[in-house]
């Protein structure tokens, strides 16, 4: 194979700049197909895709049909386990958007199926993690140059969102059609990146939703969590989308200093000795360590960001290059999601790994229980340019 045919389920908004992207933009990469259970959406796509990409109404069509090696999902939350698994068992290598779906139990079953088929390629547009300042995050953490983490703070406030933007789709911002708010559609990268980088999962969390807070919505618009680890370290994990301006601060503090993320620079302040050894060895009393300001250099841009995820997959299937976004670990910053709100439905601490019966049970609740009527609903196709 020298050429990967992608074929793309869903061109509603990430689909539609999907599409124009592998028009053109990823080398061994051709857009084959298009698949929508829309006709307005099929009618775009023949519009201003070339007659060569094959139009389908229905996945089944899709994967009957045998014209791609590879799917890309960009279906609403609840769909990405589902159709995965059947692309999956159909044959097709499997690139799905993000989150890696509404509840950790789909989830789990979408990766045992991808664990059945080691010969295919399965990963998840987690396009921040091509982002250079938080490679070098990850580098400065992993490398062990902060030492052992004692504390992370995330602030992620700069996710403002209109209630024009929730009013563009039935589906949005409800528990039955997308499963979740901010915490599930603007923060599955923050959420994954905050393990990614730091290589650490909470042992336990306690979270506190607000539900409808700015908006005129079912679903969560304002979450602060408290988390723990194993090693005895906390967090912090405050986000909206119901403020502005925001603000978007990841701070990890270690025995050897901090580094601060904000305003795409990473700044790191190095202890020039350690804080253990200069509590154990400092007598005067009233003290601290010498602390050096070190702005830590980083290539400029965001990085390729989804594309550089597309070029990945594409190599990854040519010439067996690492995914840098394996879809198997979406199942993590699900999880921290899956923990906050049901630390906040159960007024609770959550342990980790959650109990998945638990939480589908709970969110089923909230679906069947649901009278939320929107005052206008429509299916609106929005401009996703400068999103993640």
């Amino acid at each position: 194979m020298s050429t990967v045919r992608y074929g793309i389920i869903g061109v509603g908004n990430m689909g539609r700049a999907h599409a124009i992207n592998l028009l053109s933009e990823i080398k061994g990469a051709e857009l084959a197909a298009v698949c929508d259970i829309s006709p307005e959406r099929l009618e775009w796509a023949g519009e201003h895709l070339p007659e060569t990409v094959k139009h389908y109404s229905t996945p089944a069509e899709l994967f009957a049909a045998k014209t791609v090696d590879a799917v890309l999902i960009a279906t609403p939350h609840y769909d990405h386990p589902t159709l995965a698994i059947e692309a999956l068992n159909a044959g097709y290598h499997t690139l799905i958007e993000k989150p890696a779906g509404v509840y950790t139990k789909a989830v789990q079953e979408m990766n045992d199926t991808a664990a059945a088929h080691p010969e295919l390629k399965f990963g998840i547009m987690y396009n921040q993690r091509t982002n250079p300042l938080y490679q070098k995050l990850r580098d400065l953490i992993q490398s062990g140059e902060l030492g052992e983490i004692r504390r992370t703070n995330w602030i992620i406030t700069d996710w403002y969102r209109t209630q024009s933007y929730y009013n563009s789709g039935g589906w949005r911002a409800t528990w039955g059609g997308e499963g979740g708010g901010v915490l599930l559609n603007q923060d599955p990268h923050q959420l994954d990146l905050w393990q990614w980088t730091t290589g650490m999962m909470p042992k336990r969390v306690r979270a506190f939703c607000h539900f409808g807070k700015y908006r005129n919505i079912e679903v969560e618009d304002d979450v602060t969590a408290y988390v723990e680890y194993e090693n005895g370290a906390t967090g912090l994990f405050i986000t909206t989308t119901g403020e502005a301006p925001g603000t978007n601060r990841f701070e990890i503090t270690g025995d050897n200093g901090k580094i601060v993320v904000e305003n795409g620079s990473l700044t790191f302040w190095r202890l020039r000795t350690p804080e253990p050894k200069f509590n154990a060895e400092y007598e005067e009393g009233f003290g601290a360590p010498e602390s050096w300001k070190c702005e830590i250099p980083v290539e400029p841009g965001g990085g390729d960001q989804h594309n550089g995820i597309l070029r990945n997959f594409t190599r990854a299937i040519l010439h067996d290059e690492p995914l840098l976004a394996p879809g198997e670990e979406g199942i993590r910053g699900l999880t921290l999601s899956n923990a906050m709100y049901l630390s906040s439905w159960t007024d609770n601490w959550v342990d980790l790994p959650i109990d998945a019966e638990l939480f589908h049970k709970k969110l089923t609740e909230k679906i069947e229980s649901s009278t939320f009527q929107k005052a206008a609903a429509g299916n609106k196709t929005l401009d996703v340019k400068g999103t993640h």
